[in-house]
């Protein structure tokens, strides 16, 4: 049942974990979710219901792809990006800046904003914290994200305080701007490098605001994983409990159970749907590369024990033909099988934090992930390579 407000209801807890309800007038969205990526209006090699059919209760959309193309008040004037792609759940649209940070062919950053010019013609734009959030609105999507300085990691700790500094500043213009919008949310985002003190500041700043929800980002930027759950560790306790966390562009199986392990709520990255694109897919019992002749003549499916028909129907012989032979039908139906994969495993988190079984579970999702390795079924996988593709 959705509501015409947004609202945050947490219903079981398992140590730190918990598991819950975010509900909204689009629907509801249970936690911890995994949000598969819609940058452009569109998950890639995916149907909007095949999306949801997996058990997605939300995806998200890019603030800096969609100003660049179509534009934000074109798709305002066709209705917004629910009607425009055939979407009617909730979304949540990025701020834009990562992107912007690492896409943009030139920026500047002041006190204003960034100037940057567009990776696809060159043309010049100017991204304010007020504009971001006017760009979102015009998209109409239901959790907006502020507008904040995302740096690369490492980095020295002038240059995290500074941009941990402006993203403080900027949170509260874009919660200006956002203004009072029943039913829809705007989070703050946690910045601050990995220096832990200036990730406290920033929580606790941020939580003065009082906004609706809360992320953890620049982090999945290169850093250690270690270095994450420790920058996650020293967040949580000061986040208020009773607000939605999200830990943005998270990321592998691993980092997922270890983040929900410590409180997360919300999730996003493009890997699963990327890493499909390039003949790579997650399973119960590891990672395989269907580009890799050994599965030139095996019959088995990618995991007899799935509901998902990419994963069940099609023999591995198969996806390995289409993969080598470069058909779209291969990069549809990894896709397919990785998103599945993610929904089942968020599914499987949030059925142990509610039974208080969480700890057993991870270790049984490790087990077999472990199994796999021994068996000869984990094989290598180029994250640079997949990392490299927009």
């Amino acid at each position: 049942m959705s509501t015409d407000q947004f609202t945050f209801t947490v219903s079981k807890t398992d140590g730190t974990a918990r598991t819950g309800e975010i509900r909204m007038p689009r629907g509801v969205i249970r936690t911890p979710a995994f949000m598969p990526v819609g940058t452009a209006g569109t998950v890639k090699a995916m149907y909007p219901d095949q999306v949801k059919a997996l058990g997605a209760d939300v995806v998200l959309g890019n603030t800096y792809h969609l100003m660049l193309r179509p534009g934000a008040e074109r798709v305002a004037q066709l209705g917004g990006l629910h009607q425009f792609m055939n979407w009617p759940y909730p979304i949540l649209t990025d701020s834009g800046g990562f992107q912007v940070m690492s896409l943009a062919a030139l920026r500047k950053i002041d006190e204003t904003g960034v100037t940057f010019q567009s990776h696809i013609d060159g043309s010049t734009h100017v991204m304010t914290p007020e504009r971001s959030i006017e760009i979102q609105g015009l998209l109409g999507s239901d959790i907006q994200m502020q507008l904040d300085e995302c740096v690369k990691l490492p980095c020295s700790d002038d240059v995290a305080e500074k941009a941990m500094r402006l993203s403080l500043r900027w949170a509260e213009r874009c919660k200006v701007a956002f203004g009072d919008q029943p039913g829809k949310a705007m989070f703050g985002i946690v910045q601050g490098g990995a220096v832990e003190a200036l990730r406290i500041e920033s929580a606790i700043q941020l939580a003065a605001l009082d906004l609706k929800g809360y992320a953890i980002g620049g982090l999945a930027v290169g850093e250690p994983q270690d270095v994450m759950l420790r920058m996650i560790e020293t967040v949580e306790p000061h986040l208020p409990k009773t607000k939605p966390r999200y830990l943005m562009g998270v990321g592998t199986p691993d980092d997922i159970v270890e983040a929900v392990r410590r409180g997360v709520d919300m999730f996003d990255c493009v890997m699963p749907t990327r890493a499909g694109r390039h003949g790579q897919v997650f399973t119960r019992h590891g990672r395989l590369n269907m580009r890799n002749a050994r599965h030139a003549e095996d019959t088995r499916p990618l995991d007899a024990e799935s509901k998902c028909a990419a994963s069940n129907a099609y023999s591995r012989a198969y996806l390995h033909h289409l993969v080598r032979s470069n058909e779209i039908l291969g990069m549809m139906l990894l896709t397919w099988n990785n998103l599945a994969y993610y929904q089942e495993l968020m599914a499987g988190l949030r059925k142990a934090i509610s039974e208080g079984r969480l700890a057993d579970h991870i270790a049984e999702v490790k087990e077999g992930w472990a199994k796999g390795e021994r068996d000869g079924v984990v094989e290598p996988i180029d994250d640079k390579a997949i990392a490299a593709e927009d």
